[in-house]
């Protein structure tokens, strides 16, 4: 039997699964209510994050929001929507940019953490490890397909990009992505929030 979530989520937060890897002190991050309507999957907390506990915390999260159409009280209203990072810990820095998401926190916390929302009914597949984990297997050869094959993801699944600083120079790329598949993500997240939110 699934625990309440206010248990699993103080299991979690308590969690140090990852610590001996990381070399610092985890500090594990979700957001999530059993009335969620809609969940983030993305990649794993920034060095921001990591300082304030509240996700997409930065330049991305301003874009994502955008990108949803949602103004900051609604994106976190925790009781409409769900955030769930791919590693939970911020991993660290390395060249270029923050290490992967670590791979001990998906196994042990996501099938609980997705037990425990049986509302959602829309999941935002950000980035390309949240992509290798939930789409199918063989679905897209890396993120541009997957993302422009939105159409053919699972039944109240849309992958997205990172919606990093580089993320500009993508969309410029890839026109498609801003005139066809945004104007129908925001119509998706209307449809899946309560009126006075979406």
């Amino acid at each position: 039997m699934t625990a309440p979530l206010d248990t699993l989520l103080t299991e979690i937060r308590a969690c140090t699964l990852c610590e001996d890897a990381l070399g610092f002190a985890p500090r594990p991050f979700v957001a999530a209510s059993e009335s969620a309507r809609m969940l983030i999957i993305g990649q794993a907390p920034g060095s921001r994050v990591h300082a304030s506990g509240i996700g997409w915390d930065d330049d991305s999260g301003d874009r994502l929001r955008g990108w949803l159409g949602l103004d900051k009280a609604a994106f976190y209203d925790v009781s409409t929507i769900a955030q769930m990072p791919s590693g939970l810990c911020y991993p660290g820095k390395a060249s270029g940019g923050d290490k992967p998401p670590r791979p001990e926190c998906a196994p042990r916390w996501h099938p609980p953490l997705l037990a425990a929302m049986p509302q959602v009914r829309l999941t935002l597949l950000v980035g390309q490890y949240a992509q290798k984990r939930y789409l199918p297997r063989g679905f897209a050869r890396n993120l541009t397909e997957a993302v422009a094959r939105w159409q053919d993801a699972p039944e109240g699944v849309i992958p997205l990009p990172h919606p990093a600083w580089r993320s500009r120079i993508w969309m410029a790329k890839h026109p498609w992505f801003e005139a066809e598949l945004l104007p129908a993500l925001r119509a998706r997240v209307q449809e899946v929030l309560p009126n006075d939110l979406g």
